[in-house]
C-alpha cells in the first residue's frame, strides 16, 4: 500500500531543530528528477518547484523535516550529560529511554533519572520535569569529552516498525508528511498552478523555517502537511479525541496558530468527496503548523488551508499512524493540486 522502506529511512534519520542536514540530504535524492527546480535557502529550506499549467498562480505546501529533540547544555564531571529540549515533550514519556547524540560520531545515550526506590513520597506523585533527566553514555569525562560537545543535538532511538495496519516509529511528526510530499511528487503529472513543494526547518521551535520561505514564495495558496493529535484510546472523551486511526486524511477547519480559509476547507471536502477518498474534521485547539505562516506571511496573505495525519502517542518517544490514512492523504493532496483552478475562489456575496 505505501513504500514502508522510503518511510523508515525518512523517520529514522536524524534531523532536531537546526540539525537537518543528514534528513535534508535524503530529501534531496529522493526528490531528484521529480521537479523542474530545486534551490535550499539561507536557513536550509528545501524549495522545490514542479511547474505548472499556468504560471500566473502559485501554490505553497509545507511539510517540516525537523523532528523533537534535544541539544547537549553541559557535560558533569562524570561524564553524564545535560540537554535542553528541541520542541514540546512529555517528560514522563522519556524514563529510561534511549537516545542517540550526534557528536563526531554518534553514540548511544540513556535518558536516567532518580530510581524509584529512593524517591521521596513527595518525589513519587509528582509530575517528572525536563530537568530531573540526565543522559547517561556509559563513559567517563575525559572518553566523552573526546566524541562530544555542548551543542550537540539528540535525537530519540526507535526504529519503524509495521503494527497491524499502522505504522510505528519515532518522528512520524513530521517524516509522514515528508514521506507523503515525496509522494506526492511522483504522482503529481502536471499541476493547475505552479507548485512549490517546500520541505521546512524548525517548525518544533516556532514556524521558524515556513515564515522565510513563504516571504520568498509569496504564494497565492498554501497547504500545511504535518499530524494531529488521534486520542482515540481508552478513557478518552469523544469531544477529546479531535480525529481517529483509520477515518480518513483530516482536513483542518482550525488548531491555535490558524484558522483556515472557509474557501479552501470547502473545496478540499468537494475534491475529497468527489474522488470518494475518506477524510475527517479536525479542530485542534492547542499546537500549530506551518500553515500559520503559509497563510500570513505572503503580501495580503493566501488562501490556505492543512492537511493533518491522525497520530497516536505524539510529542512522545514513538508515534503511531494508519497506513489507510497516508494513503488518503497521499491521493487528496495530489487531487487538490490537480483541481485548484476549477473552483471559484471570489468570496460570496
Amino acid at each position: 500500500m505505501i513504500n514502508v522502506n522510503l518511510l523508515k529511512n525518512i523517520c529514522e534519520t536524524p534531523g532536531a531543530p537546526g540539525f537537518e542536514d543528514q534528513v535534508r540530504s535524503l530529501v534531496l535524492k529522493e526528490i531528484e528528477g521529480l521537479v523542474d527546480t530545486v534551490e535550499i535557502d539561507n536557513m536550509g529550506n528545501i524549495i522545490a518547484l514542479k511547474k505548472g499549467k499556468d504560471s500566473s498562480k502559485s501554490v505553497m505546501i509545507g511539510a517540516h523535516m525537523d523532528e523533537i529533540g534535544f541539544i547537549v547544555t553541559h557535560i558533569n564531571d562524570k561524564g553524564f550529560l545535560k540537554f535542553h529540549p528541541l520542541g514540546g515533550f512529555d517528560p514522563k514519556t522519556l524514563t529510561s529511554q534511549r537516545v542517540i547524540v550526534h557528536g563526531k560520531k554518534d553514540l548511544i545515550g540513556v535518558m536516567g533519572s532518580k530510581p524509584i526506590h529512593v524517591m521521596t513520597v513527595e518525589e513519587k506523585n509528582r509530575v517528572p520535569k525536563i530537568q530531573d533527566y540526565y543522559i547517561d553514555l556509559g563513559l567517563k569525562k575525559s572518553e566523552v569529552e573526546k566524541i562530544i560537545s555542548v551543542g550537540n543535538s539528540v535525537t530519540r532511538e526507535r526504529g519503524l516498525i509495521e503494527m497491524g495496519d499502522c505504522i510505528n516509529c519515532k518522528s512520524l511528526d513530521n517524516r509522514i508528511s515528508v514521506f507523503i510530499l515525496v509522494e506526492t511528487l511522483k504522482k503529481l503529472k502536471t499541476p493547475d498552478f505552479d507548485t512549490y513543494a517546500v520541505f521546512t526547518v524548525q517548525e518544533e521551535v516556532g514556524i521558524r523555517g515556513a515564515q522565510v520561505a513563504t516571504q520568498k514564495i509569496k504564494p497565492d495558496f498554501g497547504f500545511g502537511l504535518d499530524t494531529t493529535i488521534a486520542y482515540d484510546v481508552p478513557g478518552a472523551a469523544e469531544h477529546e479525541k479531535i480525529t481517529s486511526l483509520g477515518k480518513g486524511v483530516a482536513i483542518k477547519i482550525m488548531d491555535a496558530s490558524t484558522i483556515c480559509d472557509t474557501r479552501m476547507v470547502e473545496f478540499m471536502r468537494k475534491t475529497a468527496d468527489s474522488k470518494n477518498i475518506l477524510w475527517q474534521n479536525e479542530i485542534l485547539t492547542a499546537g500549530g503548523t506551518d500553515t500559520a505562516s503559509i497563510q500570513r506571511m505572503t503580501p495580503g496573505g493566501s488562501i490556505a488551508g492543512a492537511f493533518s495525519i491522525p497520530t497516536r502517542h505524539i510529542h512522545q518517544v514513538i508515534e503511531m499512524v494508519h497506513k489507510k490514512d497516508v494513503k488518503n492523504c497521499i491521493e487528496l493532496l495530489t487531487s487538490c493540486l490537480q483541481q485548484l483552478n476549477s473552483y471559484n475562489w471570489s468570496f460570496k456575496k
